[in-house]
């Protein structure tokens, strides 16, 4: 069902005027997504987000148990570690929360696997926020898939192609400047 990340159909959007406007707050659940099994480069996490616009918030919640050189590397990416004694799924729910009434703040990503975020989530779209999910399997829940805007799925061979991308791009403009012109065709035949 799911193709490599560079091939996904919801990974893309068309790319206009808004996009540079499109200010997006990335959130990680650490303790479950970054994890040996994924080995998860947040370089490209950002890579990949910058075609849906710019990324002003960057928030790794991590637990108690997480170490100093871990911590240091994610403050050395340039994303805010965020260590949390208690839940740190209900940390980041609080602050999902909280940045639905961030009125610069226009897409909310979450980077996570299981459905502890969505009334968070929920909340979020009836106030007219963008949802973004990054996650992995196993285990990325369907229930935060299907109310996402966008789902990004990372795979073990995680590769951002931005050729592939392009091209995939060019392929749907010409798609959809050929229905356009079939379109036009059959109203004018309709009224001859």
């Amino acid at each position: 069902m799911w193709e490599k990340l560079s091939n996904l159909k919801k990974f893309y959007i068309k790319q206009d005027n808004k996009k540079r406007n499109n200010r997006m707050a990335l959130l990680i659940d650490g303790p479950n997504m970054l994890r040996k099994e994924f080995n998860i480069d947040l370089d490209k996490i950002r890579e990949v987000l910058d075609e849906f616009g710019s990324v002003v918030v960057g928030r790794v919640y991590l637990n108690q148990y997480a170490s100093d050189k871990l911590i240091e590397a994610i403050a050395n990416q340039g994303y805010e570690p965020k260590v949390s004694a208690g839940d740190v799924d209900v940390e980041m729910a609080v602050d999902g929360t909280e940045l639905i009434f961030n009125d610069t703040i226009d897409t909310i990503v979450y980077m996570t696997r299981d459905a502890d975020f969505l009334p968070a989530i929920r909340k979020a779209k009836e106030h007219g926020k963008n949802i973004i999910i990054i996650g992995a399997e196993p285990g990325f829940s369907t229930a935060i898939q299907n109310i996402a805007d966008y789902v990004i799925k990372i795979e073990d061979d995680f590769e951002f192609d931005k050729q592939k991308l392009e091209d995939e791009k060019r392929r749907r403009e010409e798609e959809f400047e050929a229905k356009k012109d079939k379109s036009k065709k059959s109203k004018i035949n309709w009224f001859k």
